[in-house]
């Protein structure tokens, strides 16, 4: 395996030349693509002289012509590799053409210029614009771009690109050019291009300011008609950003382009976004309701990057998380503004447990503004995006709402069209409110996840409650010795009636151990902490199973009857797990069947709460709470304790389930929303169960639903029953629906989670499916980390041929398309917690991976990192 040059924060140098403008022409033939590109650029004498050499970032293509102001260069006159071009001296001003050569129908990687289907399109964040032209590959590099696209009228009648159309006709041979223009100074990795046959969806918006901005979603013909939930997303996202954050939209033009090819979810360049097609296309037909709600999530994430982001981008990589943390808590807030907010914020702590935590405690644990990378791709992750978004939120919570506000307000102008730092964002927050955030930073330079304990005491002579914190954060690769942090706590006190006798407020922890008292106040009162997840760290409390009943039933805040539930289910399944362990009986508490009991029939309650808090925790949730991972124990724990909720509330689920029947299937309003999920929690517990009269309500409702979520709810519970049935659903959904891609992706995910004993040799006949291709990310996230990430039954098998299978795999993307080996190769990382044979069986497979000659650097990165 070779070694790879790793990137430090601390050796951060600006760029000695400066790029006045940049003029791009793309003349798009049948095989290849034929780049332009004008660079106006003259040396910060600052920092450059005669004898500073100019340095550009360069992919693998071929260069035709290069011209330095009026004089062509011979390619001795140069230098050029598959990394960088050069040229030796240059003077203080000049223009610098270089007409290149690219094929985009052999860019598998899916950086730069590449083709999805018909379509030609780009995805130049974070280092794919070298792979267009040379170029000063980096941030703090901005520059106003204007761009001409010249082809084929039949093939490519739809040309685009960022900013405003400026001009646009007719050529010879049946070709045609556009001409855009971008106002606004960008970085190159917010460059975008788009040319193919598609199909187009128009709407307008009108600004708090009075100006019209014409809106239009781009996507091939046959799905143009699944736009209409975007849109709608869209003039919501503009509207809620003018009312939250006065940021209005700046363009006259906003436009979305949707493809089926491409390694995230969207990208926000300037003017012109390129979404993944998931992200963009719904109907209740085809899409479930978490699909709606991802939709317009990620809509707003990406129109939301206009302000933070675009206009305000970052000095370098290391600071990724001032974008991307920052507009992942705007996304959370308008989602939250539009549904119900302790709903999303449920789900929003819930992923960023099952997924960020254990990244913490990983081989690629990290701050969230790291210290080094190889690849950057790699550093797009949860640390960095969800912790990121919490870190803002905590901010949010110290300052208040308005104060928040006026730091935003400051940030915005006092940044605007400027590369800048988390010390920046930080600093307009200080002085806006006066206080200090020395200590508070630490949350961007300290990697971990802090863990928190809480003991109560209290004094009958008194009167007074005593709540003692104590905070600790183990050790890892980044910092052999931890901080505290500083950390806010809302806290609230309840009493037995489920009444608030000390109403919220914010407390901070700044030291190991710290003590809060509360006076004149009864012997029976709970304390509801860390309410609305005040901080992104993990908590254990002196609460016993009862009191996490009460809290379960009575806690003021949502968040923590939710957090109280899944406690519960925590506790019950260690127990299990114990007892299967030391070969005892397994039982399952009274308690907590009835308080699940007294949940369920709690009219009051939103359903949409109700199917949150009354989920078991997936067995990749439960893991994270085992220093050892027992993967059958707890798979055998899960599935007991499923049976015999379902067992002892049959009539009870199937009474909810009746109930929550009546929604309007084609109703995507959040009420109708929280009836289907509720009723579809029925079923699943109902349908775990062997019981010919549920198997036949569950084949009943696959049968005849009104929309994609009760189908998919239904199909997912028919690939656990046994063979036959997966199989005889797996046929009849695929028949169904082979048309629509997107649709077929959920067919390949269902297979690959199923829990029976064949899944693996399922999988890997699947793989060789007409329609799955290791070239479409989206075909290999369906089936192959669906897999790995989602089935540790299957992929932990104790023989290791799930390891074996998916590292064959991922050394086979790995020369297809390397950010997506690397993400998948994720699922190695905890290899050190499970037990001493399975740990035997994945560093194999590792060290197999590390001993091929041509690793990416994506892929070498994880790899060396998993077996440091």
């Amino acid at each position: 395996m070779n070694k790879h040059k790793k990137i430090y924060l601390k050796d951060y140098q600006p760029f000695d030349f400066i790029v006045d403008h940049v003029d791009l022409v793309f003349d798009i033939q049948d095989d290849h693509t034929r780049v332009t590109s004008k660079l106006k650029m003259r040396k910060d004498l600052t920092r450059a002289d005669e004898t500073t050499p100019l340095v550009l970032n360069k992919g693998k293509f071929d260069i035709v012509s290069v011209i330095a102001g009026d004089m062509v260069l011979l390619p001795g006159e140069y230098k050029s590799d598959d990394e960088t071009f050069t040229l030796a001296a240059t003077p203080d001003e000049f223009v610098l053409e270089i007409t290149n050569i690219l094929k985009p129908d052999e860019n598998t990687a899916l950086e730069g210029l590449y083709r999805s289907g018909s379509i030609l399109c780009t995805q130049c964040e974070a280092q794919g614009f070298r792979n267009i032209t040379p170029y000063p590959d980096r941030p703090d590099v901005m520059a106003p771009f204007s761009c001409t696209i010249v082809a084929d009228k039949t093939r490519y009648p739809v040309l685009l690109s960022n900013g405003n159309p400026v001009k646009s006709g007719d050529l010879d041979n049946n070709r045609h050019f556009a001409v855009w223009e971008d106002p606004f100074k960008k970085p190159c990795y917010l460059f975008a291009l788009v040319a193919g046959d598609l199909s187009v969806v128009v709407d307008r918006f009108k600004t708090a300011s009075g100006r019209d901005v014409d809106l239009k979603i781009y996507s091939a013909m046959e799905n143009i008609a699944l736009c209409g939930h975007a849109m709608a997303s869209l003039k919501q996202s503009m509207a809620w950003d003018e009312k939250r954050f006065g940021r209005e939209y700046d363009l006259d033009l906003y436009q979305i382009v949707a493809i089926n090819d491409f390694n995230a979810g969207a990208m926000e360049n300037k003017g012109l976004n390129i979404f993944n097609a998931k992200y963009v296309l719904a109907d209740p037909k085809t899409a479930t309701d978490d699909d709606f709600m991802g939709i317009q999530g990620v809509i707003a994430h990406e129109y939301f990057h206009n302000w933070t982001g675009n206009r305000i981008t970052l000095r370098n990589w290391f600071q990724l998380s001032l974008k991307e943390g920052l507009t992942v808590f705007r996304d959370q807030e308008f989602s939250s503004d539009m549904n119900s907010r302790p709903v999303k914020r449920i789900s929003d702590v819930k992923n960023l447990m099952a997924a960020q935590f254990p990244e913490d405690s990983g081989p690629m644990t990290h701050p969230v503004r790291p210290d080094s990378y190889i690849k950057m791709d790699n550093f797009y992750t949860m640390t960095v995006y969800e912790k990121g978004a919490e870190v803002i939120r905590m901010i949010y919570q110290l300052l208040g709402q308005d104060l928040f506000r006026k730091g935003m307000d400051l940030y915005f102008e006092k940044f605007d069209g400027m590369a800048v730092t988390l010390e920046d964002f930080a600093g307009v927050m200080e002085t806006v409110s006066g206080r200090s955030l020395d200590q508070f930073f630490l949350w961007y330079t300290q990697s971990g996840t802090p863990q928190i304990s809480m003991t109560r005491h209290y004094d009958d002579n008194t009167g007074t409650l005593s709540l003692t914190f104590t905070q600790t954060t183990s050790p890892d690769r980044n910092q052999s010795e931890k901080k505290p942090f500083h950390i806010p706590v809302r806290i609230s006190l309840i009493n037995r009636a489920g009444e608030t006798v000390k109403q919220d407020k914010l407390y901070e922890l700044t030291k190991p151990t710290q003590t809060f008292t509360f006076e004149n106040v009864s012997a029976d009162i709970y304390p509801s902490v860390f309410r609305e997840f005040t901080a992104p760290v993990r908590l254990t409390t002196d609460f016993s199973d009862q009191d996490l009943a009460f809290l379960m039933a009575r806690d003021t805040d949502p968040f923590n009857q939710w957090r109280a539930a899944q406690t519960l289910f925590i506790n019950e399944i260690k127990k299990l797990v114990a007892a299967i362990q030391s070969g005892g009986a397994m039982t399952v508490s009274e308690g907590l069947v009835q308080a699940f009991s007294l949940a369920l029939a709690d009219k009051e309650k939103d359903r949409a709460f109700l199917a949150k808090a009354l989920a078991l925790p997936l067995e990749t949730e439960i893991k994270d709470h085992f220093e050892i991972i027992d993967v059958e124990a707890i798979h055998q724990a899960r599935t007991f304790l499923e049976q015999i909720l379902a067992e002892k509330l049959t009539a009870q689920l199937k009474d909810v389930y009746e109930i929550c029947r009546s929604a309007d299937p084609a109703d995507i309003s959040g009420a109708a929303m929280a009836d289907r999920s509720l009723k579809n929690l029925c079923l699943s517990y109902l349908g775990c169960l062997a019981d010919k009269e549920i198997q036949d309500l569950v084949q009943e409702q696959f049968e005849n639903a009104g929309n994609m979520t009760d189908e998919f709810a239904a199909f997912k519970i028919l690939s656990h029953m046994n063979p036959e049935k997966r199989d005889d659903a797996s046929r009849v959904f695929y028949d169904k629906w082979q048309a629509r891609t997107l649709v077929v992706d959920k067919w390949f995910s269902v297979q690959a989670q199923s829990s029976l004993k064949d899944t693996l040799d399922q999988v890997k006949k699947l793989t060789t499916h007409k329609d799955f291709t290791m070239a479409n990310p989206n075909k290999v996230r369906a089936l192959i980390f669906a897999f790995a990430m989602n089935n540790p039954m299957h992929f932990h098998r104790a023989d290791g041929q799930g390891y074996e299978f998916v590292a064959e795999r991922i050394l086979t993307l790995d020369k297809i398309n390397h950010q997506t080996a690397a993400r998948l190769c994720a699922c190695f990382n905890l290899w050190k917690r499970y037990d001493g044979n399975r740990q035997a069986l994945m560093k194999k497979q590792l060290e197999t991976m590390a001993g091929q000659k041509e690793l990416s650097r994506n892929l070498y990165e994880i790899v060396s990192r998993a077996l440091e």
